[in-house]
């Protein structure tokens, strides 16, 4: 690609001159139109729908869960991998009988999961460039752009690797769960996965953020985010989803659940000396002290639609999140009888709390048998 760069991968190497400079825009985009999208934008909405046979406002909707802009049914934005995705789309309802709203389910899901992977991505390879060359943010992002030609492939294969990887996780967690239950009648009126399910909640996010820059922010929130993972995949959990200062899990077993709770409020919580911390003032705090959480855990069961997961149980861990104390571990009293029996942890009543939208909870903390 004009203007493409290789780097020594040290930041400051070679004299000021040998520094990497972005390549112009111009024929950036067309080239990485030719490597991502399979060849140049030569086909319209309605063209489309003439080379499937697949109404024009079907292909409307497909372009639109996907999550992508479009314009007017004739202007020329589509390419013949394109044509191709939506035969494969309209593949899944004639031949393998799904319902046309499951494939719009399938297919949003792959928008939005796209969607962010790809921003997500990109960013982590601005700051990447702006670190490494001392590149000022536009300077950079010219830069990631004239370097997708080579880094692409490299992500795509990877994408791909994960995806197969989670899916196979899946198949083998429902193999282990529901394999037994074939010819086994099930309760339709309850929600269909007994879970344990957690919130882990940055104590004082906004003042532990207050006055920190881009850069310190952006560190702070990853250091954060990569942590709790850690944490929670080490224990045996899983991530749902990290909302900035806060972390949703679930685990298939009570005391995995259990484990990763503890796990994150000792990993957040040990080694930092609040009051000294306090001392130093929010900057220093929020960029480079640990951030203690407020963790709270309930089993129960959960509805898992849209990568997310939803029941009164995950209101009820939201809440307790809400009353904890920082660096500890809250459930409520049936999780807290599940748990009873289990030698690894102790539980200790706390006083009855009303709870927002809940109402009155008598919560248990949580803690380790072993301390």
């Amino acid at each position: 690609m004009p203007g493409g760069v290789r780097d020594s991968g040290r930041p400051g190497a070679g004299a000021p001159d040998e520094q990497p400079r972005p390549a112009p825009p111009t024929g950036t985009t067309e080239a990485l139109d030719e490597l991502l999208l399979g060849g140049p934008r030569t086909l319209s909405a309605r063209d489309l729908a003439r080379r499937t046979g697949i109404e024009l406002e079907v292909v409307r909707i497909f372009w639109r869960t996907l999550g992508l802009p479009s314009s007017g049914d004739d202007e020329v934005m589509f390419t013949e991998r394109d044509a191709q995705a939506l035969a494969l789309a309209r593949a899944l309802i004639e031949e393998h009988g799904l319902e046309p709203s499951t494939v719009v389910t399938v297919i949003r899901s792959l928008g939005h999961t796209s969607d962010r992977l790809a921003l997500w991505q990109v960013e982590a390879l601005v700051e990447d460039m702006e670190t490494r060359f001392g590149l000022d943010d536009t300077s950079a992002r010219l830069l990631v752009l004239d370097r997708l030609r080579d880094l692409a492939p490299l992500l795509e294969q990877q994408l791909l690797h994960s995806y197969r990887r989670q899916l196979a996780a899946v198949a083998d967690r429902y193999a282990a769960e529901f394999g037994h239950l074939r010819d086994v009648a099930t309760d339709g009126n309850l929600l269909p996965l007994a879970r344990a399910v957690g919130f882990a909640d940055m104590v004082s996010f906004t003042r532990r953020t207050a006055g920190l820059g881009s850069t310190d922010l952006s560190h702070f929130v990853q250091r954060f985010e990569t942590a709790a993972r850690d944490v929670v995949v080490g224990a045996g959990g899983r991530v749902v989803k990290t909302i900035g200062d806060a972390v949703l899990f679930i685990a298939d077993t009570p005391g995995v659940g259990a484990a990763v709770a503890l796990g994150l409020a000792d990993a957040f919580g040990t080694s930092l000396d609040v009051e000294a911390a306090k001392g130093a003032g929010g900057l220093a705090e929020g960029a480079r002290g640990v951030t203690p959480v407020r963790v709270g855990l309930v089993w129960g069961r959960v509805l898992s639609r849209f990568g997310d997961v939803f029941g009164p149980s995950v209101n009820l861990a939201a809440r307790l999140t809400d009353v904890a104390d920082p660096s500890s571990v809250l459930v409520d009293a049936a999780t807290a009888q599940v748990l009873g029996g289990d030698p690894r942890f102790r539980l200790t009543e706390q006083p009855a709390r009303e709870l927002p939208g809940v109402g009155e909870v008598v919560p248990y903390r949580l803690e380790s048998a072993r301390r």
